[in-house]
């Protein structure tokens, strides 16, 4: 294996070079995941990104990668890539802890539709990956906390930060991760990397452990937005065990995707994303907005629907705690104690919210989403900030109390979060900059429901005339 590529460490590599890679057979699928794992034995336990690495598993799809793609039987761009997942989905004869004590030595007997859709691509599943209790926002103090490879000082997103942090430290070429308020985002933005939040409905939830049956998505990270893009074509489609799942086909992903932004209609609402938010963010997306400008796009002033900031958490909250603590019936409250600080009181909360409180929200959030797809509605795309900057955290105030863990959850703007988890819209998460820290600046494209293709084309063609997917963390 060579060690560089394009003086970039191999294994910042994007997926899309690698499979190029491996389908002329320049390199060899066993080496590669061989180097791969080598690399998690060699950082991750000052990272912690993984909860279980699955060595055998993935050498063995490598060996039988290797020998259908020397026959001539190459799969697609998948085929031998090593990724990772977040431990939310199921693996057959591998723990799926979700992050939770009282799932600690939980082993399915089944694959999660998305990693049997992985693996038929060819995929080479490397291991899975750490997250907060139950892919709420605080972890349990008997897992690991990931820590965030640009700075150990600093926050590494919430529930899928171990998907965060793998991908930006080269421990896998993508991964998946799942947002219910904003968790393939926030940690999309903390590590500096792609995030696709798909359209709701769109990715199978089948054999992921549920968090809130209304809001939860599953969708790729990667390090580029076409690797996202083949991630996303890959573990996209209707189930039929999902009952929530789109029978709209799967679109060709990469058909587009290099053909430019010329004429499409961008739009920016400058009072709703900068008030409020940081300044240097702001400057970031400044540069974002003149950047897509420069590359042909129509820059048009929209309006968001205006609502304060506190509505988001205010109507979220019972609609998450409701449907948590019935997502959890079987475990809570029978084995509480085994449960963490936070996620423990959440359920608690949830037990609560009365079904008026609950239909109440709902028609809070549909009001709300009526409004805000009409705005989706008018332009191609809209560009707001990622959900704030990441900040210095300490991290033994992440398993759920603490002066530290409340300052966390001030620094998050969901007003550019929930939006698209209330409507199920589809939304990318990408690099634009760094802070005065050297901490990443993150940038969201949201588009209409079903619009993953375009947005992944703004993605790369942003991507195409910056360079800030080129930075990586000095592991």
């Amino acid at each position: 294996m060579p060690e560089t590529m394009d003086r970039r460490p191999f294994h910042y590599a994007s997926l899309s070079e690698i499979a190029a890679l491996l389908e002329t057979g320049e390199i060899s699928p066993v080496e590669l995941t061989e180097w791969m794992l080598e690399r998690i034995a060699e950082v991750d336990d000052e990272l912690k990104s993984y909860a279980t690495v699955t060595a055998d598993r993935a050498l063995n799809a490598a060996r039988q990668a290797e020998q259908e793609i020397l026959a001539g039987q190459y799969r697609g761009k998948l085929h031998g890539i090593p990724i990772a997942v977040k431990d939310l989905c199921f693996t057959k004869g591998v723990k799926t802890m979700g992050g939770m004590g009282v799932l600690k030595d939980f082993v399915p007997d089944y694959d999660a539709t998305v990693i049997s859709r992985l693996e038929s691509a060819g995929a080479v599943l490397l291991g899975k990956l750490n997250l907060t209790e139950g892919a709420m926002l605080g972890y349990h103090p008997d897992f690991d906390i990931p820590v965030n490879p640009w700075n150990a000082d600093y926050w590494a997103g919430a529930s899928s930060s171990g998907s965060g942090v793998a991908t930006a430290a080269g421990l896998c070429f993508a991964s998946l991760g799942s947002d219910t308020g904003g968790s393939i985002r926030y940690p999309s933005m903390a590590n500096g990397i792609v995030g696709l939040k798909p359209t709701y409905g769109r990715v199978s939830r089948y054999g992921v452990l549920p968090l809130s049956e209304t809001l939860d998505h599953v969708g790729p990270m990667a390090r580029r937005s076409v690797d996202a893009a083949i991630m996303f074509e890959a573990i996209a489609g209707h189930d039929v065990n999902d009952a929530t799942s789109l029978q709209d086909p799967v679109p060709d992903m990469l058909a587009d995707l290099y053909s430019g932004i010329d004429g499409l209609r961008v739009g920016f609402d400058r009072p709703y994303a900068t008030d409020g938010t940081d300044s240097a963010l702001v400057a970031s997306i400044d540069q974002v907005i003149g950047t897509l400008a420069s590359l042909g796009a129509v820059i048009v002033d929209v309006t968001m629907p205006n609502y304060p900031p506190e509505f988001f958490l205010q109507t979220w909250a019972p609609v998450c705690r409701y449907e948590a603590y019935r997502a959890h019936a079987a475990t809570f409250p029978s084995r509480a104690d085994e449960y963490g600080h936070f996620l423990r009181e959440f359920l608690e909360a949830g037990a609560t919210v009365t079904d008026e409180e609950y239909l109440a929200a709902n028609k809070r959030r549909e009001k709300f989403n009526r409004q805000f797809e009409d705005v989706l509605g008018s332009v191609d795309a809209i560009v707001t900030p990622a959900g704030g900057v990441t900040i210095p955290i300490e991290a033994k105030s992440l398993y759920g109390s603490g002066a530290d863990f409340g300052a966390a959850l001030g620094a998050m703007q969901r007003q550019f979060i929930i939006p698209a988890d209330f409507a199920g819209t589809p939304t990318l998460t990408l690099s634009c900059g760094f802070s005065d820290a050297g901490m990443p600046h993150g940038v969201q494209f949201m588009g209409e429901k079903l619009s993953e293709p375009l947005l992944c084309r703004v993605g790369h063609a942003y991507e195409s005339a910056t360079e800030w997917h080129q930075h990586h963390p000095a592991i």
